[in-house]
């Protein structure tokens, strides 16, 4: 066990490891808090909710395969998420919400000051609570919202509720991480996304693995990465009916792109030490300035 982490997994919780669990979050002594698959009493989750809504060191929350199992539970967790301030990451993937679940824990959702990581993947979601989700990535500017979101397993969104997350991601100003797979997206979704990954300044990751695309959405993304400049870096086309020449021919652009971010990124750095070779240099001035902000982008993704 790492320090400042407490990691259980698939195991029945006794009194005396519950208030050993609360009284460390309440030291402000734990970052993560993984209980994925435990069983506990509905009185032994409401401690570990207060211990939850106390603490100020608490940065990832793992109660992932079905610990949030009813709507009473959604409750308590929503209290506890109004009066924390630190939870960075949260994993609910596994928890039978379903969108009435998820209309009750919107708005500690959308208030939370921290929240960057959310996992909704098999929650038994469907249009109305993609709707909710949209909430959390704001346009351009409008305020902080979601850097990664995972929405595996999620069969009852319809392909409207896809559409609407389109648009959404493609006018997030944060969004880096998005997980769709093994959803039933198939090639006209997929299009969608397509349209959404070109528009995104910020989307780095996109996992449609299992989500029954073919060949012709393979060729819409190919053209998507081969004609417009995107933040991408990494498409996953896994289990889906798409040729492998064609997934071979989009990942070696998208490695191609990262290539020459490399070696502007080493570019820069030369400049950098030496800035008296730039003096002269109106357009490598500007992209010193340029890096610059990609620089810190990427602290920040990496920390």
């Amino acid at each position: 066990m790492l320090p400042g982490s407490i990691q259980i997994s698939g195991e029945t919780l006794s009194g005396a490891e519950i208030r050993d669990i609360c009284e460390s979050l309440r030291e402000n002594s734990v970052r993560l808090l993984s209980l994925r698959g435990c069983q506990l009493s509905e009185r032994d989750f409401g401690h570990i909710c207060r211990g939850a809504a106390e603490s100020r060191s608490l940065a990832q929350l793992n109660l992932n395969l079905g610990i949030v199992s009813n709507i009473n539970r959604v409750k308590q967790l929503a209290e506890a998420l109004k009066t924390n301030r630190s939870v960075q990451s949260l994993f609910l993937h596994g928890s039978p919400l379903t969108d009435a679940g998820l209309a009750l824990l919107n708005p500690a959702l959308s208030i939370h000051p921290s929240l960057v990581a959310l996992d909704l993947g098999d929650c038994m979601l469907g249009d109305e609570g993609i709707n909710l989700i949209c909430g959390l990535l704001p346009p351009d500017g409008a305020k902080s919202g979601l850097k990664e979101l995972t929405l595996s397993a999620n069969p009852g969104v319809t392909s409207k509720g896809w559409g609407r997350l389109a648009i959404a991601v493609a006018h997030s100003s944060q969004l880096r991480v998005l997980n769709l797979d093994y959803n039933p997206l198939g090639d006209q979704v997929a299009g969608m996304l397509a349209v959404a990954v070109a528009s995104s300044r910020t989307l780095e990751v996109l996992d449609l693995e299992g989500t029954g695309l073919t060949n012709q959405s393979a060729q819409t993304l190919l053209d998507m990465v081969e004609n417009y400049p995107t933040a991408l870096r990494t498409l996953i086309l896994a289990e889906n009916n798409i040729s492998p020449e064609l997934q071979q021919q989009i990942s070696d652009l998208l490695s191609e792109g990262e290539e020459e971010e490399e070696t502007e990124a080493r570019e820069v750095t030369a400049r950098e030490k030496n800035p008296w070779i730039c003096q002269n240099n109106s357009s490598s001035q500007m992209v010193l300035m340029t890096s610059g902000l990609g620089d810190s982008l990427l602290a920040e993704t990496e920390m």
